[in-house]
């Protein structure tokens, strides 16, 4: 690997490593896009770099240039890599927002950035722009992709239709101390907040990841040409630096999913060898495999009995302990079983999964690693420019790992991790006080997440400061590690854990549809809707029995002794849920009251009283 990679010098910025990646990787397939009929247009890094040219010179004829902002609502395709990269070369700052952003929150999101372009991806999207249009006096121009476009808007093809500028003279159009972009927060307690990307923030991240997997015996090459598909929110820094600062930098190959419900063909399509997917991910995909198997009472028991065994050999073969049997038993269980479930979902040549964004339960963890997929977890935030901790060649499941080359990262004295680097950002846009709450005068970046530190440097997150549950009689509880166990529990998509200054611990369950559904036609149940069965008493039972096998591992006090199952299913970038599928705390507490109250209307009454209470209070809501 070209040792240069390994490291950045003060000039470094986006565009400077975009075109360095370009003359060592031009012929490498970049881009990837999936046709109607499932074949595929390629582009390749040299004609990559051909239309950001063409773009840039678009953008500079509406007069974008240095300093000025372009919010991007774009699917997950070629258009948005290219679009963002060319913004770099007119020396301005390009920034994502949720594709699901109603018009009041683009106006303020637009007007909070101060951009004076809007590029989005339809018509649908151009209707909600267009909403707040006239209430935006610094926005110039708005774009749709595609050839066609109303009046007063330009399209895609009149931005590319022009000749292309010279990037090596544009280069330096940014500087590295420049705003790469803005990340703005889920907003979940209050207005979300923008988070300063420096180029410097990247590029140093970039380098600090690069080095974390390059002894990877499957790396020795770089990064350049390895497979991966690009699914979630660009508005998120983890898909930012997975698909589109690592692939720019370092020459991978993209594969653009519009839509993350088609995820499964995707992976089945492209077989990536990296994958990355917030916890939700990797809980469908387990949960998918379960219902292939649940059908088949012996093949279950099998797979069951195989991941058992595989377990202590997988970690024997990490360490290097493993014995000539200890190896051949494990090739033999991987034959028999597991090969064919990691091609059955896509994941036969992955040699680099990982998890983050929200906690993952150890167990999910250590299933997928039995099974052959390399799955590690991975910590960071927005403001670190992603990854803090991460050891992916060297996993310790139930941890984070240790942290990144170039990185301070260490528990202050109440427990909190801080972290302090060069991919640490620079502030948060129009905030004084909350930068001065987040970053500290020796420039500790101060995560809110409570931590553990054991002997080896390994790093593992106890949950946020702020949702710490302590209950009536004084107990401190991780409300994250009771929700990871409760959805081990086959029937249960998502978890919402209740128990602050409450005499006890509850949870609000939902079931997993496909799982659910799935159950209940092998027992004969007809109506497999989710409002039906929730208030099925099988179901009820069922859920029930799982609920005494995931809390026995949790002391007594700690334990959810109630649950309530709702009829309605939580989906990410919802109500409920951030578009990385975190619990909206404060919004579940209040839209389900009704439902944790019934819970607590006696702390003696019997799981049917409550559930009757349950029963009333949807009726007279209707």
């Amino acid at each position: 690997m070209n040792a240069a990679h390994f490291t950045s010098n003060d000039n470094d910025t986006v565009a400077t490593k975009f075109l360095s990646n370009v003359a060592e990787h031009g012929d490498l397939i970049a881009l990837r896009m999936r046709r109607p009929d499932g074949t595929y247009r390629e582009w390749t890094y040299r004609q990559y770099a051909d239309d950001v040219a063409r773009c840039a010179a678009g953008l500079l004829a509406l007069g974008f240039g240095p300093g000025q902002r372009i919010v991007m609502m774009l699917r997950n395709r070629p258009e948005f890599h290219i679009l963002d990269i060319a913004a770099y070369f007119c020396g301005g700052t390009p920034v994502s927002i949720y594709n699901s952003s109603s018009p009041e929150q683009i106006k303020y999101l637009v007007d909070h950035s101060e951009a004076t372009i809007v590029v989005v991806d339809d018509l649908e999207y151009l209707a909600r722009v267009s909403a707040v249009r006239a209430e935006l006096p610094k926005l110039k121009h708005v774009g749709v992709l595609g050839s066609e476009a109303p009046v007063g808007v330009f399209s895609w093809d009149a931005l590319m239709d022009h000749a292309p500028i010279d990037l090596v003279k544009a280069q330096h159009a940014s500087e590295p101390g420049g705003l790469a972009t803005l990340i703005y927060t889920s907003g979940t307690t209050g207005p979300p907040k923008a988070v300063m990307i420096t180029h410097r923030n990247v590029v140093a991240s970039g380098v600090s990841t690069l080095q974390t997997v390059a002894a990877h015996p499957k790396l020795a090459n770089g990064l350049a040409g390895v497979r991966l598909v690009s699914y979630l929110p660009m508005a998120h820094v983890a898909e930012r630096g997975t698909s589109h600062y690592g692939p720019a930098m370092y020459g991978h190959e993209v594969t653009c999913c519009p839509d993350a419900t088609q995820l499964g063909l995707y992976l089945r399509e492209v077989k990536p060898q990296i994958v990355f997917g917030v916890p939700r991910v990797w809980e469908k995909l387990y949960a998918g495999i379960q219902a292939a198997v649940s059908g088949d009472p012996e093949r279950a028991k099998k797979l069951g009995e195989a991941v058992d065994a595989a377990l202590g050999l997988v970690e024997k073969i990490q360490a290097g302990t493993a014995t000539d049997q200890d190896r051949a038993t494990y090739q033999f269980l991987d034959d028999v079983a597991f090969k064919n479930l990691r091609t059955l979902i896509g994941l036969d040549e992955t040699f680099l999964a990982v998890t983050g964004a929200a906690p993952m339960p150890r167990e999910l963890q250590l299933w997928f690693r039995a099974i052959g997929v390399p799955i590690s977890d991975v910590y960071g935030m927005s403001e670190s420019c992603g990854a803090m901790t991460w050891s992916p060649l060297d996993v310790k499941p139930g941890t984070v790992g240790r942290a990144l080359p170039g990185l301070e990262v260490k528990l202050a004295d109440d427990g909190e991790i801080i972290c302090r680097g060069p991919s640490v950002f620079s502030g948060y846009l129009k905030a004084a006080q909350q930068t001065a709450d987040a970053l500290d005068e020796d420039g500790w970046l101060h995560s809110g997440d409570i931590g553990k530190l054991d002997d080896d440097g390994y790093f593992s997150v106890v949950d946020r400061k702020k949702e710490l549950i302590i209950t009536a009689g004084g107990e401190n509880i991780s409300p994250a590690n009771l929700e990871g166990a409760l959805k081990l529990i086959p029937l249960v998509g998502q978890a919402c854990v209740i128990g602050d200054q409450r005499p006890f611990v509850s949870a609000l369950i939902v079931l997993d549809p496909d799982v659910a559904g799935a159950w209940a036609k092998r027992h004969g149940i007809a109506d497999t809707s989710l409002a039906t069965l929730s208030r099925n008493p099988q179901v009820i039972a069922e859920v029930e029995a799982g609920l005494e096998t995931a809390m026995a591992n949790f002391g007594r006090v700690e334990r959810v002794k109630r649950v309530s199952i709702l009829g309605n299913d939580w989906l990410p970038d919802s109500e409920e849920l951030t578009p990385t599928a975190k619990l909206k705390r404060r919004t579940i507490m209040s839209k389900y009251k009704p439902e944790i109250e019934a819970m607590y209307a006696t702390t003696l009454a019997p799981p049917e009283s409550v559930i009757a209470a349950q029963e009333a209070e949807r009726v007279k809501r209707g």
